[in-house]
């Protein structure tokens, strides 16, 4: 028996026709996503660069959670979560999310570590 999957994005916001429509609009969504990824890679805006947020960048944050965003969405859409239950969604997208979370910390942290090592310690910034 073949399961119906759901012809609509951004929460039935977005509806479509037929589900080749809807790959078109999920992939001008990710496009649109990556290239203002790459835009604000290329220019880097001073008020961007400039500003700190918890030990980094304004602008990294921002490439941090569009990368999430794009791996959320790809997950939700392709791998057809939104057709699952809600107890198997939070598991398969909270989780990583998470990770991703921890892990930044943790690089934020030995970032920090080595910076101030370099500074003020015994070994100095040869390269």
């Amino acid at each position: 028996m073949a399961h119906e999957h759901k012809l609509e994005i951004f929460r039935g916001l977005v509806k479509f026709k037929s589900n080749i429509t809807k790959i078109w609009g999920v992939l001008i969504f990710l496009t649109l996503v990556t290239a203002v990824e790459v835009v604000l890679g290329i220019i880097k805006p001073e008020s961007l660069t400039g500003t700190s947020f918890l030990g980094m960048r304004l602008l990294n944050w921002i490439f941090i959670i569009l990368t999430l965003v794009k791996a959320y969405y790809i997950a939700w859409d392709f791998m057809h979560l939104r057709d699952e239950k809600s107890a198997l969604r939070r598991a398969i997208v909270w989780t990583p999310i998470f990770l991703v979370a921890y892990l930044v910390l943790i690089l934020l942290l030995e970032a920090d570590y080595v910076y101030e090592v370099y500074k003020n310690g015994f070994v100095t910034w040869n390269f």
